[in-house]
């Protein structure tokens, strides 16, 4: 973390530092890293204050808020999900978040998080198949080729050793990108023609879609016994990736029931369903995988504590880096109660400068 002298100075990743950052680090290193992260804070789950994000839907996507805390850090993240976004030419996704010291209530890192996000997502996803895949797991489908997709092959192959990808889109150029993009791992990938023969010997499935709507992405004949799912796509009431079938015969395994069954595959099920917390699974409560035909289904929406983690890491990983910039964002006056003689001053100093200009 970066020592800073003065309290108005935040430490500020932008775009161009998270880059930086994550390259000097190495993409599979920091998706490890990150990992770790995450994991650990599951499984200290029942010290956060936690709520379900806070959004404000419109017609063409949602705007939200996804605050979490430990007692002693407070993150927050800013988020947006516009699927309609990338025929403008923009993300469907873009983010940003903070971290503060909760005794101070002091901000101590403000940071990109669309970079971030994509990440953590990767990160979280290979937690939760790390405990609940099948252990011998080497191929994975990857339907839905979008912004997400790298990250999701990056993670799965550096913490589940996948060797065979088999890439699915409705858009082949996609299919295409993705391919581009991986080519240089060594992995052997497949561009598939259909959903269907995407997930054919598939050990695990990822369905990582952005359409704003009830959408059958993967049929119950799709999905055979032993199998993990891993429902990634961006979630919100009335969007939905799976047929319900798949979820009446899967193991389901969710971050915040009262977030995921708002959002997530489960709103299509009874709002009493049985379902499994990660973090149990993570601290070994309750078991995850079971046997080789059980077919196990993470309902991931993305949860606030993952961001936290992800915040958490990066400001820890700052130690000793210059890849964040310093952002004058808190008022610091020579006295604290003394906030308006900061303008005072401010005004006579401009006025000694453009004395000073004009003489």
């Amino acid at each position: 973390m970066p020592a800073e002298q003065n309290l108005n100075i935040v430490p500020f990743i932008s775009v161009e530092n998270m880059m930086d950052l994550v390259l000097s680090t190495g993409t599979e290193t920091f998706l490890k890293e990150l990992a770790a992260y995450v994991e650990e804070d599951f499984s200290r789950w029942e010290l956060f204050d936690k709520v379900a994000r806070i959004p404000a839907h419109s017609r063409d996507g949602v705007i939200e808020l996804m605050p979490a805390s430990d007692g002693k850090l407070y993150a927050f993240k800013y988020v947006n999900g516009h699927p309609k976004n990338t025929k403008s030419g923009r993300q469907t996704v873009t983010a940003f978040g903070v971290l503060s010291d909760v005794e101070s209530g002091y901000p101590l890192l403000l940071s990109e998080m669309t970079i971030l996000t994509a990440l953590r997502t990767a990160a979280t996803s290979a937690v939760a198949a790390k405990h609940l895949a099948p252990k011998s797991a080497r191929t994975m489908a990857l339907i839905g080729n979008g912004a997400q997709s790298e990250f999701q092959a990056l993670a799965f192959r550096s913490l589940l050793g996948i060797e065979n990808l088999r890439l699915y889109d409705i858009d082949p150029t996609a299919t295409d990108r993705c391919r581009r993009n991986l080519a240089y791992l060594g992995l052997n990938i497949t561009a598939c023609r259909t959903a269907e023969e995407a997930v054919e010997g598939a050990d695990i499935i990822t369905t990582a879609t952005a359409d704003k709507r009830n959408a059958t992405i993967l049929t119950d004949n799709m999905i055979g016994p032993g199998v993990h799912i891993n429902a990634v796509g961006g979630d919100s009431p009335g969007k939905t990736e799976l047929h319900r079938d798949i979820l009446t015969r899967s193991s389901i395994f969710v971050e915040y029931p009262p977030q995921t069954r708002i959002e997530g595959e489960i709103q299509q099920l009874p709002p009493d369903y049985p379902v499994t917390e990660l973090w149990q699974v993570i601290t070994g409560q309750t078991t995850g995988r079971n046997d080789d035909r059980q077919i196990t289904l993470f309902d991931s929406v993305g949860f606030a504590t993952e961001d936290f983690s992800a915040l958490r890491y990066v400001y820890d990983k700052l130690r000793g880096s210059t890849c964040y910039e310093k952002l004058d964002l808190v008022a610091d006056p020579d006295e604290p109660r003394d906030l308006y003689g900061m303008l005072l001053r401010r005004q006579a100093a401009a006025q000694k400068s453009a004395e000073t200009v004009l003489a």
